[in-house]
This record gives structure tokens, C-alpha cells and sequence, in this order.
């Protein structure tokens, strides 16, 4: 069976650095159109903005004087319509999730949204945004400046707040049991340049975006924008986990194809639409065409 090209991009990515950075949302979008019916969009979008600039971003599309072209975009009679999925990830939930995964065992999601929906009531929201601070900052390859926490106040940390009633104190109960797993990822870390970090939603994304577009059975080639974080390794580990869904992944500039630029518009306008909703603004409009694009279950956005 041929494979199907599927053009991507991303918004949001910071890496690691999933809590204070610039964004509290990670989107991952990706469309599967030909690159005249692309290049015909971007014309079209071009045409309904008309602005003089050579490169159109999603930032053109989320301005107040363009909410006819964005809804237009993202209405079920548009141009994408059945043609673009974004996988969204909360970068708070992510690392929670992290935590649960690597200090108490594999997890279904349950123990991972509960400690999410819970843990800022039962710790208080600055003793919580502590908490997963100092977890980040101990499984990071490179800390941030000014944050760096040893696992040994980590796991004291956690046992303070393993005292605290309630499920979310016995959530982090589990937790005392996992200072063996936590050395061991950091001498993996520190040995091996292609693993890929648990605090990186960069890679748990392409692998959603192949799964949904390979659903049929048919394999997915990816055209991605320029990713640094998508190294050689990393790609090989990719097909590895996806074997016969992923056909192969090439990288382009965005600026050459049109493919690749739609899915930047839809991954930006994504991020931000999502990024309101979570912070009590949300636009119900919007979240109401975006709601075709994306998972039922928004990854740490819907808890």
C-alpha cells in the first residue's frame, strides 16, 4: 500500500521546559492535503488578509481583524475540513503524568488526572507548581539557570507531601519507591544523546499524529518542518515504535511548501484557542470548530 504524505508542524515547543516558560500548551498539527490544494489555501488566505508580508504566521490569523478568515479556516465547510488533526498537550498534565509514570509504574491516565485535578487544592498552588518544578528540574539534561534541585530534596519533598490527607497525598505516597527509577533515566540521559526525554511532548505527538493518520492501515510519510529535536536517532526510534505505519520522515522549510505552512497555521491558531480554554478566556466559537481537529479526550486540557 502506498503511504500517504502527511505535511506537519508544531507550536508551542520548548523542549524540556514544560512549567515558567513562554507557553502552557504544546499543539502538533498535521494535514494532509496536495501541495496545489495548499498552495491554493495560502492564496486564498493571502487574498482575505491582505497584508504585504512574505510569510504569513498564525499570529496573522488570530488577530481581531481576521476572525472572518480564521473561522472560515476552521469551519466544517472550509478548506481543512476532514483534512487536519492537531494533537494537543497540557504541558502542567505532561509532567504530572511523567511523574506518575516513572515514580509509581505504568498508568492507565487515571492516577495522572486525578493528581492533576487534585494536587493544587490538597498542596496549595504554589507549594504544587514547586513540586513539579523541582521534579522537572531533577529529570532535565540541562536545568534551568537558578532551578536545579537534587533528588534527594525531591524525594524529601515528596515525602512531606505524602503526609497530606486525601487521594493526592497517597498518589505521592507512591512516589517514595521510585528513587532507583529516577537514577537510572539520569545515567541513561546522561550516557545516551538519542534518548528521548520523558519531559520532551515533541515525540509522544508524532506518534499520535501517525497513529491517527495510519488508522486505516495506511502508512504515513511524514514531511515535518526543520526540527532539531527530531535527530537522526530519534527518527530511527520513531519507526522502531511505529514499524510498519511509518513510512519515512523528511524535513523541509516551511517557506517551500505549502503543506507544511498550513499546518503551522493550524497548529498556532490550535495552541492559542486551546491555551484560552485552559486559562478560563476561551472563545466558545472557536473552541467549537477547533473541537473537529482535534482528540476527544484534549491531552491534560479536558481534566
Amino acid at each position: 500500500m502506498s503511504p500517504v504524505e502527511i505535511a506537519c508542524d508544531e507550536s508551542g515547543s520548548e523542549g524540556e521546559n514544560l512549567l515558567g516558560g513562554e507557553t502552557d500548551v504544546f499543539a502538533h498539527a498535521g494535514v494532509r492535503l496536495s501541495p496545489e490544494a495548499a498552495a491554493a489555501c495560502v492564496r486564498e488566505i493571502r487574498a482575505r488578509i491582505g497584508s504585504p508580508a512574505e510569510e504569513y504566521k498564525a499570529n496573522h490569523l488570530l488577530r481581531a481583524k481576521h476572525r472572518a478568515v480564521l473561522e472560515w479556516l476552521l469551519d466544517p465547510g472550509g478548506p481543512l475540513a476532514g483534512r487536519g488533526h492537531v494533537h494537543l498537550t497540557g504541558k502542567t498534565f505532561f509532567a504530572v503524568r511523567a511523574a506518575v509514570e516513572l515514580l509509581a509504574g505504568p498508568d492507565t491516565g487515571e492516577l495522572a488526572r486525578t493528581l492533576h485535578r487534585a494536587g493544587p487544592a490538597a498542596f496549595g498552588a504554589a507549594r504544587w507548581e514547586y513540586f513539579l518544578t523541582a521534579f522537572t528540574s531533577v529529570l532535565r539534561r540541562n536545568p534551568r539557570r537558578g532551578v536545579t534541585t537534587s533528588p534527594e530534596r525531591f524525594f524529601a519533598l515528596v515525602d512531606e507531601l505524602a503526609a497530606t490527607p486525601g487521594e493526592a497525598g497517597e498518589i505521592l505516597g507512591l512516589f517514595r519507591g521510585g528513587g532507583d527509577r529516577v537514577a537510572a533515566y539520569r545515567a541513561r540521559l546522561a550516557s545516551d544523546p538519542g534518548l528521548v526525554p520523558v519531559l520532551d511532548p515533541l515525540v509522544p505527538a508524532v506518534i499520535h499524529t501517525v497513529r491517527h493518520w495510519s488508522a486505516d492501515g495506511t502508512p504515513v510519510a511524514l514531511v515535518h518542518d526543520e526540527q532539531l529535536a527530531l535527530t537522526a536517532e530519534r527518527v530511527l526510534q520513531l519507526k522502531a515504535t511505529l514499524g510498519h505505519r511509518l513510512a519515512g520522515v523528511r524535513f523541509v522549510d516551511s517557506r517551500a511548501d505549502a503543506r507544511v505552512q498550513i499546518a503551522d497555521f493550524l497548529a498556532g491558531v490550535a495552541r492559542r484557542i486551546a491555551s484560552d480554554e485552559l486559562n478560563g478566556r476561551g472563545d466558545a466559537r472557536l473552541t467549537g470548530l477547533l473541537k473537529s481537529f482535534v482528540d476527544t479526550e484534549w491531552d491534560g486540557l479536558s481534566s
